[in-house]
């Protein structure tokens, strides 16, 4: 449980500097280098790495174990990785600073069951689909929460910055409770300090599928699909996160990752 304020204001300072100087540092004709995405080829912040911004924890998709960073989305990032013939290297940065797109200042790019949206994609470019993720709203049993008119005046834990909070916002939740990550949200419930948990279905059943008497008691067909986010101006990176995505849906490994962390359906 990551329980210390990430740097992420402060690294985004110092690599602004950084840039600041590189840009005082042009040719002497001021004309600028081609750079290897304009060329076609992927380049990377750090040489040698695919550096990722990942919010961890986010159980099953990111999560430490046994000191390692584990899960659905680590898998296909160190498969990403492999592809582009670099060593991965995962950056646990806040949720909020990867929906706003700064996580551009320290990554190549963001995956963390990241939900594709129009106003996401005004700030990064999204990947094909990696995987379909509606809401449910969760609770424990004897609640007396059905469906979110049941839960309209409770005290309902959402993860910040996620579309269940936006969800919940516009169907007149009037007590949310916004918590940084996942497994804060889900303590609360357990704590007894949250009467229900709206979220990704994915992680809330994950959450739950070994807590006895707690269950789905409403879900919410949003069409809502997760991509791996990249800068807009990193098309060959686009690109190679395509080509890995693809070689993975057309050999079935991604249907082998997500019966090792979700089960089978």
């Amino acid at each position: 449980m990551r329980l210390t304020t990430k740097r992420f204001a402060t690294t985004l300072a110092a690599t602004s500097v950084a840039l600041l100087a590189l840009t005082a540092c042009g040719s002497d004709n001021g004309a600028a280098e081609p750079s290897a995405e304009a060329s076609g080829e992927a380049s990377f912040i750090n040489a040698g790495k695919l550096t990722v911004c990942s919010d961890i924890p986010y159980e099953p998709f990111e999560f430490v174990k046994d000191g390692q960073n584990v899960g659905f989305d680590m898998d296909v990032a160190a498969e990403l990785a492999k592809d582009a013939n670099v060593e991965l290297n995962v950056i646990d940065a806040s949720f909020d600073s990867i929906e706003s797109g700064l996580f551009k200042s320290q990554c190549d790019i963001a995956i963390s069951s990241i939900s594709i949206t129009d106003a996401r994609k005004a700030k990064m470019d999204f990947s094909t689909p990696y995987m379909d993720d509606d809401l449910v709203l969760i609770a424990k049993e004897g609640s007396g929460i059905t469906d979110l008119a049941s839960a309209a005046d409770k005290k309902v834990g959402v993860q910040q910055a996620t579309t269940g909070e936006k969800y919940g916002k516009e169907n007149d939740l009037n007590n949310i409770v916004g918590y940084e990550d996942a497994g804060l949200q889900t303590q609360a419930l357990l704590a007894g300090q949250v009467e229900a948990l709206l979220g990704n279905q994915s992680v809330l059943g994950y959450a739950i599928k070994d807590k006895p008497g707690y269950s789905v008691v409403a879900d919410f067909k949003t069409g809502e699909q997760l991509g791996v986010a990249v800068p807009k101006d990193k098309a060959a990176t686009l690109e190679l996160v395509n080509g890995t995505l693809k070689r993975l849906t057309d050999s079935g490994e991604m249907e082998t990752l997500t019966v090792k962390w979700f089960g089978e359906k």
